[in-house]
């Protein structure tokens, strides 16, 4: 996939490194000089120095090629100026937007981005689990797409333990998107071996979301 990312933060800079490591193109557009100029000598990617609210930096970045356009910067206003002018004057299908303040998450979703994500709510979700000790949790919904994004502990009585993932039959429209084992996140692959105490991402639609917990988990009450 092409992808535009705007706003090359820490945020936008680890964005752009993975989707360049799992072979996407990428351009990313950055207004801070000085931060445009460091990230390109560390990204295989291209550099654009400008405003991504300014519809001339997004022609540059050849934008209407662009499969995604991930707006990530610190400001909500920049980031729904963004993905509307992504969508409605370059005719990209798909926006994802940071939403740094929770109050606005509404907004972003009223206005028409596809996925705003908004980081403060995956951080509470993960508090509240640590604290509860739940099994698995629901860290996120896309509403717009009816997706699910959740986070399995595989736990002693899991039925998936010591299994490769091309011998495990998941749900239709399911798929693990990573492995979080201690200090290392493992990327699935067919001959990847779920082991106990493994933390699993995986993305449903929201209507299989109890079918997947219950095949990685067992049934859940």
């Amino acid at each position: 996939m092409y992808i535009v990312i705007i706003g090359a933060g820490r945020i936008g800079f680890n964005l752009a490194q993975k989707l360049i490591q799992d072979k996407h193109v990428v351009t990313v557009i950055e207004k801070d000089r000085a931060r445009a100029d460091g990230i390109s000598q560390n990204l295989d990617a291209m550099v654009i120095n400008g405003d991504g609210c300014e519809p001339r930096y997004l022609e540059d970045a050849q934008v209407t090629k662009a499969d995604v356009v991930a707006a990530v910067t610190a400001d909500d206003e920049d980031n729904l100026i963004v993905c509307q002018l992504a969508k409605e004057v370059f005719g990209v299908k798909r926006t994802v937007a940071r939403v740094n303040n929770p109050r606005n998450e509404h907004i972003f979703t009223a206005l028409g981005v596809d996925v705003p994500v908004n980081a403060t709510a995956i951080i509470a979700k993960i508090i509240e689990e640590e604290s509860s000790f739940e099994d698995f949790i629901n860290l996120m919904t896309f509403k717009r797409g009816k997706l699910a994004l959740i986070r399995v502990d595989i736990t002693d009585d899991s039925p998936v333990i010591d299994k490769m993932l091309k011998q495990i039959t998941l749900p239709e429209n399911s798929v693990l998107v990573s492995i979080v084992r201690g200090d290392s996140i493992i990327v699935p692959k067919g001959e990847t071996v779920l082991l106990k105490g493994d933390d699993v991402i995986a993305l449903t639609t929201i209507e299989n979301e109890q079918q997947l917990l219950n095949r990685l988990v067992g049934k859940v009450e």
